[in-house]
C-alpha cells in the first residue's frame, strides 16, 4: 500500500487529515469483520481513533493482525474492568506541582506543554490524564520559572504531552528561548512519536531550531516495531543525529505486538541503523483499558534472556518499569519485581 498524497504534504497538513473514523480505517486496509468495527466504535467513543495515514502506510492490508494496527485500533477488550488497571497508574496526580508541570524525580523537570497527540496508542498511560485542566497557560511561565530556581537540583527539563512535536516550531522556539535563560538547565529532551508516525515533521525549520543552542538537546522517539522504521522515517532520524543530537528510543513490550525476542532483535538492529541507540523496553503501565496488551512476567523474563544473548550490550534496551512514587525507573531483568 502506497498513499502518494501524504507524501507531497507538509507535516501540519498531515496533522490535520489523521484518521479518526474506524470504519475508514478498516476500509483502506481492506479488513470487514463486522465485530472489528463494532468494538472500535464502542471504545473510540471513550479514547478517540487518532492515526496518521502516513503510519497506516506501512501497515500491512489485509491483516488483522498487523503490529502496528493492533497499537491504535479501538478494540471492545479496552472497555473491560480488571483489578489493578487504574486511571494514573504512575501517580502522576501527585506529581504536578503547577499546571503543565510534573516533577518525579530529582534532577528532571516535566513539561505538559500540550494534549495533543498525532497518535493515540491504546497502551498509553496517560489516556486517561486531565490535559485541558493542566495545560499550562501563558502567564504560567512566571511560576514555572520560579519554581526551577527554587529547585537548583533541575538541570534536565523534559517537554512531554501529549506529544510536543505537535507543536509548532515557533511556539518550540519560544519555550527553548524561556528555558535557555536559566543557567541551570543543561539538557533538553524532547519526548514524541510524531517523528515515527509522521517522519515529515523533521524538517529544515526544526533541524535549524535544533541548532546551537545552550544546552544539549536529546530526542527520544517512541517505536515499538521495526515495521514502523521504513527508508524514509530512518532517513529523517539520521538527519537528527547529523546534527550532533543525541537520538534514543523507548518501546513497551506488548501482547501481540512485538512479544518475542526476534522483534525485539530487529527493532534494536533498525534503529541502530537509523543511527538510534534502544534506551529503555517498557513492561506495560498498567493503565485502565490496556490490560489485553499485559504480559506474564516470567514470559517477558524469558524474551529479555534470549534478547541479551542475541545482541550486543549496546543494542540491549534496560528492562525496566515505572513506580509510582520511586526515585527512578525500576530496572526489572533478574530482580523478581515485576
Amino acid at each position: 500500500m502506497t498513499n502518494y498524497l501524504f507524501k507531497t504534504q507538509n507535516w501540519q497538513a498531515q496533522m490535520s487529515d489523521l484518521i479518526t473514523d474506524p470504519a475508514e480505517l478498516l476500509n483502506i486496509l481492506q479488513l470487514s469483520p463486522a465485530q472489528l468495527l463494532s468494538g472500535a466504535i464502542l471504545a473510540s467513543s471513550q479514547f478517540k481513533l487518532r492515526v496518521p495515514r502516513a503510519f497506516v502506510d506501512k501497515m500491512r492490508v489485509g491483516d488483522p493482525l498487523d503490529p502496528l494496527l493492533l497499537q491504535v485500533l479501538p478494540h471492545h477488550l479496552e472497555l473491560e474492568q480488571h483489578a489493578g488497571y487504574v486511571t494514573d497508574p504512575l501517580g502522576e496526580e501527585a506529581a504536578n506541582q503547577l499546571p503543565g508541570v510534573l516533577h518525579k524525580y530529582k534532577s528532571r523537570f516535566l513539561l505538559t506543554l500540550t494534549g495533543a497527540c498525532a497518535v493515540h496508542c491504546r497502551y498509553c498511560f496517560r489516556r486517561h490524564f486531565p490535559y485541558q485542566a493542566n495545560l499550562p497557560k501563558e502567564n504560567d511561565w512566571l511560576a514555572m520559572q520560579q519554581y526551577l530556581l527554587d529547585h537548583p537540583e533541575i538541570n534536565e527539563v523534559i517537554l512531554s504531552g501529549g506529544d510536543p512535536l505537535t507543536l509548532s516550531n515557533r511556539k518550540l522556539a519560544l519555550w527553548f528561548e524561556r528555558l535557555e535563560s536559566l543557567p541551570q538547565i543543561k539538557t533538553l529532551r524532547i519526548h514524541s512519536r510524531v517523528p515515527i508516525v509522521i517522519p515529515h515533521r523533521i524538517d529544515d525549520e526544526f533541524l535549524q531550531l535544533l541548532a546551537n543552542r545552550k544546552f544539549q538537546i536529546v530526542l527520544v522517539v517512541h517505536a515499538n516495531h521495526a515495521n514502523e522504521l521504513d527508508d524514509f522515517t530512518c532517513a529523517q532520524l539520521k538527519r537528527v543525529a547529523a546534527q550532533q543530537i543525541w537520538v534514543f528510543n523507548q518501546a513497551v513490550i506488548l501482547n501481540k505486538v512485538n512479544d518475542s525476542a526476534a522483534c525485539l532483535v530487529d527493532l534494536s538492529q533498525r534503529l541502530f541503523q537509523a543511527q538510534v541507540m534502544p534506551y529503555y523496553l517498557h513492561v506495560l503501565d498498567k493503565v485502565q483499558g490496556a490490560h489485553h496488551f499485559d504480559m506474564q512476567p516470567e514470559k517477558i523474563d524469558l524474551i529479555y534472556q534470549e534478547l541479551l544473548a542475541s545482541l550486543p550490550g549496546y543494542l540491549v534496551p534496560k528492562l525496566v518499569r515505572e513506580i509510582a512514587g520511586e526515585n527512578n525507573k525500576t530496572p526489572l531483568y533478574g530482580t523478581n519485581t515485576f
